[in-house]
């Protein structure tokens, strides 16, 4: 399933991204994948139906959408208007999502996430203190979005005590089980980005001297147990994780970024996940003097499904898959902007511009479903029923199909 050579010269005539891949039980028809994409239009933290739109505009037959972060607790907020999943109406909500997805042929997967100490006692219950696994505040220089588009630091956190710890593992638990409920076909475990197991990871974060810090293999324990909880939840085969071991982002450095992403590959590897996602190379660690290096460590080192993103073009895409440098590339700027990206890409058709300026505005139409797609006249394969503007050949009798 995973090719393991990396060779920068490799030709990328032949467009790979369009070519099927097998994701544990989920058969794609195509390699390009929804990054998930904070998006604040879920007001009061709930969906809305500019949602369901959203993510339906975004599906193609046999594509994986992976959601925005979704929060397991509202203490793992720090957005505003981003969506949860610890309600009943946000899991309503989220069900209208995945059957729109689920009704045009696609696979969703909902990304869990808790955001720790990058928060704001406005966010939390009761304005208490945002959670980590230190004391130690967001490094100056980050700001925190607060409603109507007021800036802010962030909130001094509390060290989570080690019972609070397990209380938060069986909270990712319970909304994996939330999301299958709602129909998502697996959950994405959000470990990067600096967000709370990522606080856990990093040692430039993380200075605990408990079970839960120090060492290498105690400051993976959180990760770990989490991800083994949610897989013996609702099954390996519907389990996948996000790290980011290169990346800095709210103050996540680490002293040996690739020492730390090859024991997670390699404990991550027993449990047969659906996938790894390993974000690169739009974001640089400082120290890290080239994260491509490390990327294709990390991605020679699991074998499993593999997907990477950070910034792909369709052509850097192409070569990530014909080099064996991933198997998966998630797209989050031009998928924005580009509802039907897979089809664009397919056909070789120009892409609408993104608008950054709406990216995180809580507008239910402008910058979020008014992105036009393209009006190409497809159809359906004879023999393997497949829209044609989606494929170069044929699945089941593999004969070529003009796009």
């Amino acid at each position: 399933m995973c090719r393991k050579h990396f060779d920068e010269n490799s030709d990328v005539t032949f467009n790979h991204l369009m070519s099927p891949f097998q994701v544990g039980r989920f058969h794609l028809f195509h390699r390009v994948v929804l990054a998930p994409l904070t998006r604040c239009r879920a007001l009061n933290h709930v969906p809305q139906p500019a949602s369901v739109q959203y993510y339906s505009q975004r599906t193609s037959t046999g594509g994986l959408l992976i959601t925005e972060a979704v929060a397991i607790t509202q203490q793992g907020i720090g957005f505003p208007h981003s969506p949860g999943i610890f309600t009943v109406e946000q899991l309503e909500a989220w069900k209208q999502v995945v059957d729109a997805v689920h009704g045009k042929g696609g696979i969703i997967f909902c990304q869990l996430w808790h955001v720790g100490r990058a928060s704001h006692t406005f966010y939390q219950p009761n304005g208490q203190a945002p959670v980590s696994s230190t004391n130690k505040k967001v490094p100056h220089g980050w700001s925190i979005r607060l409603p109507e588009g007021a800036v802010a630091d962030y909130s001094k956190p509390t060290a989570l005590e080690v019972s609070e710890i397990l209380e938060i593992v069986q909270q990712f638990r319970e909304a994996a089980r939330r999301a299958r409920i709602a129909g998502f076909d697996g959950v994405e475990i959000h470990a990067a980005h600096g967000y709370l197991i990522d606080q856990f990871l990093k040692d430039g974060i993380n200075d605990r001297t408990d079970g839960y810090g120090d060492s290498l293999s105690n400051r993976c324990k959180f990760c770990l147990q989490v991800t083994a909880a949610i897989a013996e939840e609702i099954g390996s085969d519907r389990t996948a994780i996000r790290i980011s071991p290169t990346i800095d982002h709210i103050g996540a450095n680490d002293s040996d970024p690739l020492a730390l992403g090859l024991y997670l590959i390699d404990k991550l590897n027993k449990l047969n996940l659906a996938y790894v996602h390993v974000t690169e190379p739009r974001f640089r660690s400082e120290g890290v003097k080239d994260t491509r290096e490390n990327c294709l460590l990390l991605r020679q080192a699991y074998r499993g499904a593999f997907i990477t993103s950070g910034g792909y073009t369709k052509e850097s895409g192409i070569q990530a898959i014909q080099t064996g440098y991933a198997d998966l590339v998630a797209y989050g700027r031009l998928f924005i902007s580009n509802p039907d990206l897979p089809k664009r890409f397919a056909m070789n058709l120009d892409l609408n511009k993104y608008d950054q300026s709406t990216f995180y505005t809580h507008d239910q139409v402008k910058g979020y479903i008014d992105y036009p797609a393209k009006e190409i006249e497809g159809g359906e394969c004879h023999n393997c029923g497949r829209d044609t503007s989606l494929q170069t050949e044929c699945k089941d009798q593999q004969n070529t199909i003009e796009v």
